[in-house]
């Protein structure tokens, strides 16, 4: 049994136990984060920390923990846990009040609570050894503060489970306008006449950690240009690649949208360099 961690405490995770009154369970009322770990080296960790700080101001939830204090918890964790390839969970809920009531109450301690899992080995740029991912795409229906990492994430996982029913791994989003904004745990990019694009940070999509350190990565160590813009349904259809990032997967090629080939249908060749660059300067951030 893994080891977790609960408001001080490391304990085994089938014994943490939190109060049914508590907003995180209640209401979804909380922050929270997963970073991955390969071999006890955490991936974009500053970035991630600097978000879920980020969350919960916007929130209005009062955590004053310093970055340090994550990286110690997350070390240990992971510590604790083998050193494995682990993703570190990070949960930050509102706390556990004596009533059920919409407001934010007042005087409430926020609930800490943290656990590993294992994931698979850091991904590597070969892609003969690269998974494909199929996806499908609907119309989000979602609220529209989607750029907050909130634990109420019902709304994502009906629209992941639109397109698991159907067979694929991914379901991609787009607004009422046949705009591309983010998949339901990912972020978009596709590639077009060499130049890769993704739609631009509003309230519509995450700021993921991996979209933000491969943009950085691609500016600063390779020739490959980098646009944020708005990408159209259409032009997700007509690229010549299609790439979903996230902390679990880095960039997952996708060959098939909704049945329809991309390209050649192939893993790309700007695909093999980027992720050559990731894999590179994953541990940097």
């Amino acid at each position: 049994m893994s080891i977790a961690y609960l408001n001080g405490e490391f304990l085994p995770l089938d014994q943490a136990r939190i109060s049914p009154l508590d907003r995180g369970f209640l209401f979804g009322d909380g922050i929270y984060e997963v970073i991955p770990s390969y071999g006890g080296k955490l991936v974009g960790f500053g970035p991630h920390i600097d978000r879920m700080q980020e969350g919960l101001g916007l929130i209005e939830i009062g955590l004053n923990w310093s970055h340090e204090q994550w990286r110690t918890l997350c070390e240990q964790l992971c510590e604790k846990n083998g050193n494995g390839n682990l993703g570190v969970y990070l949960h930050v809920s509102r706390g556990a009040d004596t009533k059920r009531f919409h407001a934010y109450p007042e005087g409430v301690t926020p609930t800490v609570f943290a656990f590993t899992f294992e994931i698979p080995a850091a991904p590597v740029a070969d892609k003969s050894k690269a998974r494909a991912y199929k996806v499908s795409t609907t119309e989000d229906l979602r609220w529209r503060r989607c750029n907050i990492k909130s634990t109420a994430l019902l709304g994502n996982v009906m629209h992941f489970q639109q397109g698991h029913a159907a067979g694929n791994n991914e379901t991609i989003l787009y607004n009422a306008r046949k705009e591309v904004t983010e998949a339901s745990a990912c972020n978009v990019f596709i590639v077009k006449g060499g130049e890769v694009i993704t739609p631009p940070l509003d309230n519509q999509l995450l700021p993921g950690i991996t979209r933000l350190i491969l943009i950085d990565v691609l500016k600063k160590y390779t020739k490959i240009p980098v646009v944020e813009r708005t990408i159209t349904l259409d032009e997700l259809y007509n690229a010549d690649e299609v790439w979903i990032t996230s902390s679990s997967k880095e960039i997952a090629p996708v060959t098939l949208v909704d049945g329809k080939t991309i390209g050649t249908g192939d893993i790309g060749d700007t695909w093999l360099a980027a992720e050559t660059a990731f894999a590179e300067h994953r541990y940097d951030y």
